[in-house]
């Protein structure tokens, strides 16, 4: 059993720390939010007072939180992962969805100032994923490094895939955010245009299963936005237009030209302004509506 640091008790995050708590593991949780952590807590989880004392007390420190500046804060702020000490043997795993660029100088500024060395780890499945440990793992890393949590992520996905170096998992997950938010956004013009065509739009993804146009956010997302359902919220736009618009940072950066992720990042910050930021992407259907 390994003692672990869970910071980031999000729509992810909660359901990931409580299964790594079930498997047996000692799993202490922060949030910046303390009142977050009540979850995690009621599941078996250790509500640690500071980031401090929770890697102190860690082989494994895990982050699942927003964005690119929360990382950043959690790893350099007076009181983050770098004011820690001495720390050799020990591994941050970051599965938030961050630019990779920063996470390589965070990654060699946190190894510089404690040991602690760096697996970038993003996710992907979403919440269901996250609940049955059932996530999709891609990993920049050490080599050594990822053997050694293989076994832990185990518990939590079914496959890790080591992608490269450090900072190669993000790569990646910008590159798995830029097929799922452009196939959502053609999704919720489908729904739109097949209701107004008369069809009966929930039927679209039992019609189309198993063929060529069939994905898993078609089958979970495509019946929400048919009937309206947007409740309970499973992700955010807020998410997948941060996620596009790390995906156009990178191919500024590479010279690569990704027309389709630029239209997609625009629309999805047209719906975010309407007030849809922390809804579902199932509401993206009323762009097409109303």
């Amino acid at each position: 059993m390994t003692d672990i640091g869970f910071i980031g008790m999000g729509l992810m995050g909660v359901p990931m720390a409580t299964r790594l708590a079930a498997a047996g593991h000692t799993v202490r949780v922060w949030n910046r939010h303390p009142d977050k952590c009540h979850a995690a807590v009621a599941a078996g989880c250790l509500q640690a007072a500071s980031i401090v004392e929770l890697a102190q007390q860690s082989e494994v420190v895990m982050l699942c939180i927003s964005n690119t500046d929360a990382v950043s804060e959690v790893v350099l702020t007076d009181s983050g992962l770098c004011t820690i000490g001495p720390s050799d043997g020990k591994l941050l795993v970051d599965c938030s969805s961050i630019d990779p660029e920063t996470t390589r100088v965070l990654a060699q500024t946190l190894r510089e100032s404690t040991g602690m060395r760096w697996i970038d780890a993003p996710v992907s499945g979403g919440v269901a994923g996250a609940e049955q440990g059932t996530l999709a793992m891609m990993a920049g890393g050490e080599a050594a490094d990822i053997e050694r949590i293989r076994p832990l992520m185990s518990v939590l996905s079914q496959r890790l895939t080591h992608m490269g170096p450090v900072g190669a998992g993000q790569t990646t997950k910008i590159a798995n955010q830029m097929l799922v938010s452009c196939n959502v956004l053609v999704m919720a013009e489908v729904m739109a245009l097949a209701s107004r065509a008369g069809v009966d739009a929930a039927r679209i993804p039992e019609a189309l299963k198993g063929g060529f146009a069939d994905s898993i956010p078609l089958q979970l997302t495509g019946p929400r936005m048919a009937n309206d359902e947007f409740d309970p919220v499973k992700w955010h736009v807020r998410t997948l237009l941060k996620d596009l618009d790390m995906a156009n940072d990178l191919a500024r950066r590479q010279g690569s030209s990704v027309p389709m992720a630029g239209l997609g990042a625009e629309l999805m910050r047209q719906h975010a302004a309407r007030g849809f930021a922390d809804c579902d992407p199932a509401t993206l259907v009323r762009l097409y509506r109303e």
